[in-house]
């Protein structure tokens, strides 16, 4: 599903009207009807609630007269406060205005804030206050009037629908611009926007509701639409059933350089993890002296000793070995609790370099790469780089709050330099392309927000890159299936106690659910032919 900007919806929009001639008034008609069923679906009997609709002049307006319609049609009682004057409601908006004047659903004109303090009273009576005052358009602090009604809009005890975004913040960034709505419920026209997804401004938005509102599918297939929200019905087909004749070579095998003294545990977390999502095979390349302690956290793993320095890492004459480990492997995972020893970085980067197969780096492997990220390219296979925004901004030498602040324009800027997929590690994962597309995960928890479950994601990715042919998807599954045994452990377990372990432990149900899901659709689609 695209996620748009303000000036992308309008161009979609133009093309509907102007170019396909689909009426303006259709749409808005959706558009109020999506907003009704929305209700209708969390309210017994909406008719019997008491509905205001505070309204702006323009289409988000409109759709807010077409909501009062239809209210009344089904027997509610619906009062709007418009926040203009009658006449300077123009077009399509005017002609939904102009149908409930005459139906007689009261409509008072609002045009100051002594006005609006002498009609703010009907909010205290509502159950229901519908947001129709400012759409997608917005880009400046709202002011005045429109200050004081989100005011008295958010201290209404009443449950808040926003009609496509709450009125107040701008649809282009996930910053909060000033005042606005808080609402219980957004009901997006057509396609999400940044601010729906991303918080600070996401927090504003309550449920949300993607609704379409007869604008052809096909118009979102432009490639220029960059930034998708990940669904799950896109990535079932990589947690499909297995066939009757496989083997273990069938399903790849994952090579994890990693572990250091006091670190064994993020070596064995990513190796655990690279298993429990499906690897035939996987070895766990460690430190020596690591080496029995990574043993010991799962029989299944297969462990190789690699030379060590005075601390216990990882040493640079440890290469020739480890370039041997390379041969046969479907995957390498390099960086979980390496450190940034200067012996353990020269055996860093000469090893990547030789890397075939695709790599995931991590942790610090990620830091040794920020002091030469020339190296990689000279990369031969695919390469996905995990960063949270800490070592994201040390890869490109920003400080981390300006990281954080320009995570969609900084994330696919770096995988298209260095010809890379970064996935970028927080709520609302990024996985950013080196074509420019950037994919946004639902999935997980602030529960995640603990140490060594980057370390799992590593070993994640790695298993589905050693099983699927597909980068991306490889990718963008275990991110996705990473997040949702987040959430399964964070539903067992609640957020606070989750620990990474936790998240190994629950792959097999989330796992499962996600092939149970594959299998039901599949099934439901088999029956109707």
């Amino acid at each position: 599903m695209k996620i748009l900007t303000s000036r992308e919806m309008r161009r979609i929009d133009r093309i509907a009207i102007d170019e396909l001639g689909i009426p303006g008034p259709v749409l808005m008609e959706n558009a109020g009807l999506r907003v009704v069923r929305a209700l209708r679906a969390r309210f017994a009997d909406v008719a019997r609630e008491r509905t205001v609709i505070v309204a702006g002049k323009g289409n988000n307006g409109g759709d807010g007269f077409v909501v009062a319609r239809h209210l009344a049609n089904s027997g509610g009682r619906p009062e709007v406060l418009l926040l203009a004057a009658g006449d300077e409601v123009k077009g399509d908006a005017a002609i939904n205005l102009n149908i409930i004047g005459k139906m007689g659903i009261p409509v008072a004109e609002i045009r100051t804030a002594a006005a609006w303090k002498a009609a703010r009273a009907g909010l205290r009576r509502a159950s229901i206050v519908v947001d129709a005052v400012f759409g997608t358009g917005l880009d400046k602090p709202l002011e005045g009037l429109y200050a004081a009604a989100v005011e008295d809009i958010n201290k209404s005890p009443a449950f808040k629908v926003a009609v496509d975004i709450p009125s107040g913040l701008s649809a282009d960034t996930f910053e909060t611009i000033g005042p606005s709505v808080e609402a219980d419920l957004t009901v997006a026209l057509a396609a999400p926007k940044i601010a729906h997804i991303f918080p600070p401004a996401a927090e504003r938005v309550g449920e949300l509701v993607v609704a379409p509102i007869g604008i052809p599918p096909s118009l979102f297939d432009d490639p220029g639409l960059k930034l998708e929200l990940v669904e799950e019905g896109a990535l079932r087909r990589f947690f499909g059933k297995r066939k009757r004749d496989a083997h273990k070579g069938t399903f790849g095998h994952v090579l994890v350089v990693a572990g250091s003294v006091g670190k064994s545990g993020a070596a064995a977390l990513a190796g655990r993890a690279a298993l429990r999502t499906g690897a035939g095979l996987v070895t766990v390349a460690t430190a020596a002296g690591v080496l029995p302690s990574v043993a010991r956290s799962m029989a299944e793993l297969m462990t190789e000793p690699l030379a060590e320095t005075a601390e216990r890492t990882i040493a640079a004459d440890a290469l020739p070995r480890a370039a041997a480990l390379l041969k046969g492997k479907s995957a390498v995972l390099v960086g979980p609790g390496l450190t940034t020893n200067a012996s353990t970085a020269e055996f860093v980067l000469g090893l990547l370099p030789k890397v075939k197969a695709p790599c995931v780096v991590d942790a610090d492997g990620l830091n040794i790469v920020a002091a030469k990220a020339d190296v990689l390219g000279r990369m031969a296979g695919p390469v996905v780089l995990t960063p949270h925004p800490g070592e994201f901004a040390r890869l490109v030498g920003r400080p981390n709050d300006e990281v954080v602040r320009r995570r969609l324009e900084l994330a696919p800027g770096f995988a298209a330099k260095h010809g890379v997929t970064v996935v970028l590690k927080g709520h609302r994962t990024l996985v950013a392309c080196p074509d420019g597309r950037v994919f946004v995960n639902p999935t997980g928890n602030p529960g995640l927000a603990t140490g060594g479950t980057g370390d799992v994601l590593g070993g994640m990715i790695a298993a589905q890159l050693a099983q699927e042919k597909d980068v991306l998807g490889a990718v963008l599954s275990a991110v996705y299936a990473h997040g949702l045994a987040g959430d399964v452990a964070a539903d067992r377990l609640g957020e606070k106690a989750l620990v990474a372990g936790d998240i190994v432990r629950c792959l097999p149900a989330a796992l499962r659910a996600l092939e149970r899901a594959g299998g039901e659709e599949r099934e439901g689609k088999g029956a109707g032919t």
